[in-house]
């Protein structure tokens, strides 16, 4: 009935001109009609005129009604397959790690140390203009000591002595690599699945897909560590491009306002912001049904969200209320706000509420020079807390459907940028081949998978693109990464673009 009577609506419109060149799109249904309306305009105020249906069950609303919101749907009724986890946690260092100086044990570098890199080894790559034109490209041994842990045996330098503690838990992948050799271009290639800007991040995408858990808080939330900014972090890395602005992760900042605008001012109670948005809801509807752009639906669920994180926002952020053993796990310094260590508190407690995607930043890693002196600061930041996290989950029942990832965007070269001492060096950016590690949901416990050459410089076996660990990430979220996808422009996108397959081998 109400499908009839918007079909009369629409053959009762005037008729106006297209309001852009090209053909225009007559129904069948108005015989005696010549509307002048373009594809975009009919499908526009059809198929959102129905919609105004699903909108109405947000405007407005009581204050009762607003506390019992329910979490907002994905686009797929339910997930393509069974999945192994049901959040992620990504813990992403910005920057580059060097992965020589802490997983991938190279004895042949120190043998070889100060050699010039064999041409057979680099065989012409590109390298970046910082270390392009030096006159020698001496291979860098570590300084730092390798020793084997845990039931597997797996390498792990002295730099990481809590993580080595974890190795039966955790699966590498040792094999890594990316096409992009600068920062930019390859942290947006691993959070959107393109190098340049203007795709949905991981995120979003898993948003989209799969909906919220938390009615009360938003289903993507981004922390950054504080004071250890060396390259520039911009919002589009978790932003939600072409996808509903709702599907967009929103930034906790360290301290007591972790979400800029979200209070009240001063004087303005609780009830007149509820009333304040239901009248605000009142004009969206009307602008709804004038111009069908599905942006307003978004942007009032957006607001009912706010309204309920005033009350959900300091209950998570409050971290003062956890007992002494939990800092006497995480360290001090999960007592200051804004540090790596509070940060993978904060998303534990954030994983307890069943927020989808928690993504941690924690930059510092571009050592181009110094190498020795920075790295040793970046693991004191992050060792501890990366051990204390997957504890905790463990502790807790949450890490069997939890997937946590470690790494960045590449890796560092096995040879020295500048010049090279008996105890200090830099390395260069690396895309060739690099090392993540991941742990919980769905992963193997206790596995390494692939391998590079001796010299650390290209990937020897069962190489993975960042397009496969994007495809394995949603797999085990149960997403088929062929089939989530977003048509704008005249075509399909999805996170992986046109490449990426399963790493069946990590699977647990």
């Amino acid at each position: 009935m109400m499908a009839t009577q918007h079909l009369k609506r629409l053959c009762a419109l005037k008729l106006r001109p297209a309001r852009r060149a090209g053909p225009t799109f007559a129904p069948m249904f108005c015989h005696n009609l010549n509307l002048g309306m373009t594809r975009r305009d009919f499908f526009g105020r059809f198929a959102l005129g129905l919609g105004g249906i699903a909108l109405s069950q947000l405007l407005p609303r009581s204050f009762a009604a607003s506390a019992a919101a329910k979490p907002f749907r994905g686009v797929l009724a339910q997930p393509h397959f069974a999945p192994r986890a049901k959040r992620i946690i990504y813990l992403f260092m910005a920057g580059g790690p060097s992965q020589l100086d802490l997983f991938d044990y190279k004895p042949l570098l120190n043998q070889r140390n100060g050699e010039d890199l064999p041409e057979s080894v680099r065989m012409g790559q590109r390298l970046t203009g910082m270390s392009a034109n030096q006159a020698q490209l001496p291979m860098a041994g570590s300084i730092f000591n390798f020793a084997q842990h845990g039931a597997t045996g797996a390498w792990m330098s002295d730099l990481l002595p809590w993580t080595s503690r974890l190795v039966d838990d955790l699966c590498f992948v040792r094999s890594m690599h990316t096409p992009h050799i600068n920062h930019d271009p390859a942290i947006t290639f691993f959070q959107t699945g393109h190098q340049l800007p203007g795709r949905p991040s991981m995120g979003s995408w898993l948003s989209y897909g799969l909906g919220s858990a938390n009615e009360n808080l938003p289903g993507f939330i981004v922390l950054i560590s504080k004071d250890r900014i060396d390259q520039p972090l911009y919002a589009r890395l978790w932003g939600n491009a072409f996808l509903p602005s709702i599907h967009q992760g929103v930034q906790f900042r360290g301290g007591s306002d972790p979400v800029l605008f979200l209070r009240d001012p001063d004087g303005l109670p609780g009830k007149a912001r509820r009333q304040m948005l239901d009248r605000l809801a009142e004009l969206h509807a009307k602008q709804f049904e004038e111009l069908g752009d599905p942006e307003i639906s978004a942007r009032v669920a957006q607001y009912e969200m706010a309204f309920r994180m005033q009350t959900s926002v300091p209950e998570v952020a409050e971290l003062r209320n956890e007992p002494a053993s939990t800092f006497e796990l995480y360290g001090e310094e999960a007592r200051v706000p804004g540090t790596f260590a509070a940060n993978c508190l904060l998303a534990r407690r954030l994983a307890e509420r069943d927020v989808r995607f928690i993504q941690l930043y924690h930059p510092g890693w571009d050592q181009h020079g110094a190498l020795p002196k920075g790295i040793r600061r970046q693991c004191g930041d992050v060792d501890r807390a990366s051990y204390a996290l997957v504890t905790d989950l463990k502790q807790r029942g949450l890490l069997d459907d939890t997937l946590v990832v470690w790494g960045g965007e590449f890796g560092r070269t096995n040879y020295s940028q500048g010049k090279l001492t008996a105890d200090d060096y830099g390395r260069d950016h690396h895309p060739r081949c690099f090392t993540i590690w991941m742990t919980g949901g769905g992963v193997k416990r206790g596995y390494s998978h692939g391998a590079t050459d001796d010299f650390g410089y290209n990937v020897a076996a069962e190489a993975v693109s960042v397009h496969d660990l994007q495809a394995t990430i949603l797999h085990l979220m149960g997403i088929d990464h062929e089939r989530l996808t977003f048509r704008t422009q005249g075509r399909n996108y999805r996170l992986t673009d046109v490449e990426g397959e399963v790493v069946a081998p990590v699977l647990a």
